[in-house]
């Protein structure tokens, strides 16, 4: 399927590894002009010899900064001023009991997941509107509905993510801008990766085996029993960044693997 977005300048952030990454991957091979972003000039290079590797005709180029900073976000919008597509991808995560997480803590993890997106879109959006064409994407989580008890920080973040994109939103009526959040559900990112080895040390058990044990006992209301690909959600996001998917407007769209037991 042809997704007609060729032509299409896609920012991607926090998109050096990861889900990230499979998303600059999905939209680099659907034929957009890609910008990678991260923390530092070395990863973002290593990202878009990853992708040209594997995609010899990508038309992909990289900015580092960190979004947690407004300092960060202006480095990047100086980079690229206007964007079709903008992936709010960037995030942090920490497991943490809720009675030890700081005020230094919320406010590290609001201004890393939710003030990144938002000061992008206050950058963007309004270019987008002029230009009536453009999507903002959110990507939110499952843990956005299903708070986690061992993270309510980052659970927290991941919601005000689905409140900012359908905010957002409103402001798009009757154009050809759109903004959407996904929520995945539990993914091989490589955060998730080195997660579950060291579960896997501490508890002398494989990595399936701590695999398995986490779907048993943490999400044991997923219908897939396992995580999902990178791959898997970047195709996805590809498909709502497209201009196929211009019904797709104001939603937070689950691709969890039926982890949330919701029909809406």
């Amino acid at each position: 399927m042809d997704l007609q977005l060729k032509g299409k300048t896609a920012l991607v952030t926090g998109s050096t590894a990861g889900i990230g990454l499979a998303i600059a991957r999905s939209l680099a091979g659907e034929g957009a002009r890609v910008i990678v972003n991260g923390r530092t000039q070395e990863r973002v290079d290593a990202a878009i010899a990853e992708i040209k590797d594997e995609l010899n005709d990508a038309d992909v180029t990289g900015v580092a900064g960190d979004l947690s900073t407004a300092e960060g976000v202006k480095s990047v919008t100086i980079f690229a001023d206007s964007v079709d597509i903008l992936v709010n991808n960037v995030g942090i995560f920490e497991i943490k009991d809720f009675v030890d997480i700081t005020d230094e803590d919320w406010l590290r993890m609001f201004e890393a997941n939710v003030l990144s997106g938002v000061r992008l879109g206050r950058h963007y959006l309004p270019k987008m509107l002029a230009n009536n064409w453009g999507r903002v994407i959110f990507i939110s989580s499952e843990s956005g509905l299903n708070i986690p008890v061992e993270m309510v920080h980052y659970g927290m973040t991941k919601t005000a993510q689905i409140a900012v994109a359908r905010g957002m939103a409103e402001l798009t009526k009757g154009t050809n801008v759109t903004v959407n959040s996904v929520l995945p559900g539990p993914t091989a990112s490589e955060g998730v990766n080195g997660f579950l080895g060291q579960v896997a040390e501490q508890q002398g058990v494989s990595v399936e085996q701590a695999e398995a044990d986490f779907f048993k006992n943490v999400r044991p209301t997923s219908l897939i029993q396992r995580f999902a690909q990178p791959k898997e959600i970047g195709d996805f996001v590809a498909f709502i960044a497209s201009p196929l998917a211009a019904g797709v407007n104001g939603a937070a769209l689950k691709v969890d693997g039926g982890t949330v037991k919701s029909i809406n």
